[in-house]
């Protein structure tokens, strides 16, 4: 088992880049409450963060409780309805997928969107039988840039941290997996590679990206 590697996907802008459209549903919700955040807004509090903080910060307010869940679940049922026709995997995701899996990787999902969200897209993408831990924000008591999410992956695929390598795209979720211990490939769908903490590899799709690629990390 030691010699077992684990590869970790984050799911937005990572498994497909949804990041425009969760723009285009903040943006609806938003403006139905009489606020339009910038495009710089956005980038700088909305990508790679929980819903908690995101409603939090642009509503000016601490938002919990049952009026949190209410507000989620209507940006997220927004999402949902504007992305469903547009769900597509990042270039090679899925044949990068085959070839970890026809060389005995073991395989998670760790996100801080909400099950319903993820459901959606693995179900869509039909990667359900390829992943041996499948995580949402439901899952987790602290959101990234804690490590819980990923330190809980690696418990589910039965590796150590040092073991992992994570695929992420936001400035919490590097943060997120490098303090948990693993090593770490940032996808440049939504940042540059210098609006990112220091990465083991940047890629911007997985065209170029293989079984081999990933145990040279190690």
């Amino acid at each position: 088992m030691e010699n077992t590697i684990a590869v970790i996907f984050d799911m937005d802008g990572v498994i497909c880049h949804t990041n425009p459209y969760h723009s285009k549903a903040f943006r609806e919700f938003f403006a139905k409450r009489d606020l339009s955040p910038t495009d710089e807004e956005f980038a700088q509090h909305m990508f790679g963060k929980s819903n908690s903080y995101i409603l939090s910060h642009f509503l000016q307010r601490e938002v919990v409780g049952e009026e949190f869940k209410q507000l989620e679940d209507e940006k997220e049922s927004l999402f949902r309805t504007i992305y469903e026709p547009h769900i597509e995997p990042i270039g090679g995701l899925l044949e990068f997928i085959g070839d970890l899996k026809n060389n005995g990787v073991k395989t998670g999902v760790a996100t801080s969107a909400p099950y319903a969200n993820l459901e959606l897209i693995i179900t869509k993408l039909d990667l359900r039988k390829q992943m041996e831990s499948i995580l949402a924000s439901e899952d987790v008591k602290k959101h990234k840039p804690d490590p819980e999410v990923y330190l809980t992956s690696a418990r589910n695929l039965g590796v150590e941290p040092k073991q992992c390598v994570v695929f992420e795209d936001s400035y919490s979720g590097v943060s997120a997996a490098l303090n948990a211990g693993m090593k770490v490939v940032g996808v440049l769908t939504s940042h540059t590679r210098e609006e990112l903490p220091p990465c083991n590899l940047y890629i911007e799709n997985y065209n170029e990206m293989s079984f081999a690629k990933v145990k040279e990390l190690f």
